[in-house]
């Protein structure tokens, strides 16, 4: 196999992987209603708290930082917080073990009201099922980005995504990246009209590179 072939093979299975997602209605449903807790959230005055492990922690930050910086255009910042500051972890780990890193931050950050995105590719990840446990417990909402079925997150979390015909975890990743990157354009195009007055939708045009770094 030559190296163009392994290419252009990664790239047919991401495809195909996006486009057995979007054929999912269940699943569609799932990030209409993911969108819409986004909203409710934000609307009134919640915080978005956000976790998840090695790639699934970065696409937290990354989400996360969409709203406290921007995504589109100028507009006023939204509270989003990546459960990823490494001393807080690291402190955590140590005093009362790895499965708690993300618990004992939802317990201390948490407040009615706020929205809990918990991502993990196999839906089995400890410690995300730890924070969504304690999530339901402070009566907070819950979204999982998950895979391979849903795992044992499927049934902690009000709402499920889960990505469907894929295995491994970087196509699982790929498809969570552009479910935050499309919720997050939804949900700003109701709060903040004004920065899409002169910007098509993606159906009815190319959508402009993001302005964020």
């Amino acid at each position: 196999m030559t190296i163009r072939t392994s290419l252009r093979g990664s790239l047919d299975e991401s495809r195909r992987t996006l486009d057995a997602f979007l054929a999912d209605e269940r699943a569609f449903e799932a990030v209409e209603a993911f969108a819409g807790r986004v909203l409710a959230t934000v609307r009134g005055g919640g915080r978005l708290l956000v976790c998840g492990n090695g790639g699934s922690m970065s696409d937290a930050i990354h989400f996360a930082s969409e709203w406290s910086g921007r995504f589109r255009g100028d507009r006023a910042p939204v509270s989003a917080i990546a459960l990823s500051d490494p001393a807080t972890l690291t402190c955590i780990a140590n005093d009362y073990g790895f499965d708690q890193v993300f618990a004992r931050q939802v317990e201390a950050h948490g407040r009615k009201g706020d929205l809990v995105v918990a991502l993990s590719t196999s839906g089995d990840s400890p410690n995300v099922v730890a924070a969504a446990q304690t999530a339901r417990r402070l009566g907070l909402g819950i979204v999982g980005l998950l895979g391979r079925g849903g795992g044992k997150l499927a049934a902690e979390v009000d709402v499920a995504i889960v990505v469907p015909a894929a295995r491994t975890a970087d196509r699982i990743q790929e498809v969570h990246i552009q479910i935050l990157h499309a919720v997050t354009e939804a949900v700003e195009r109701e709060l903040f009209p004004e920065n899409y007055a002169d910007r098509p939708t993606a159906a009815a045009a190319s959508v402009p590179a993001s302005e964020d770094d």
